[in-house]
């Protein structure tokens, strides 16, 4: 898990993969995304795939990339009991506010 989190450390990664959520992309189509030379965008596309986020196929020429649910699934599961805990604590201000409304109206 702590390659997946690495791999999601960086906002160029992250940019690539918000566009992989589309559909499959090139190479190219990534490179376009993100303000750096394409050996870097190799680089970061070789940090994606050995965490597990990414796949590659070629295609002709062309090299395309798709996302791998798998691993987020495993940080969405990580990150659930956290999720809970502020679901709680979001449901316990919601109730306090509704009840402050309730008491501004019968004071009126």
């Amino acid at each position: 898990m702590d390659a997946i989190w690495g791999a999601l450390a960086d906002g160029h990664r992250r940019t690539m993969l918000a566009a992989l959520r589309e559909g499959p992309r090139t190479v190219n189509e990534l490179a376009e995304l993100v303000p750096i030379a394409r050996p870097g965008v190799s680089r970061h596309l070789r940090v994606l795939r050995e965490a597990g986020l990414v796949e590659s196929e070629q295609d002709a020429q062309r090299r395309v990339y798709r996302l791998r649910n798998e691993p987020l699934t495993e940080i969405d599961e990580w990150l659930r009991p956290y999720r809970d805990q502020w679901d709680q604590r979001l449901d316990a201000l919601a109730t306090e506010v509704a009840r402050g409304r309730r008491e501004r109206k019968v004071r009126r």
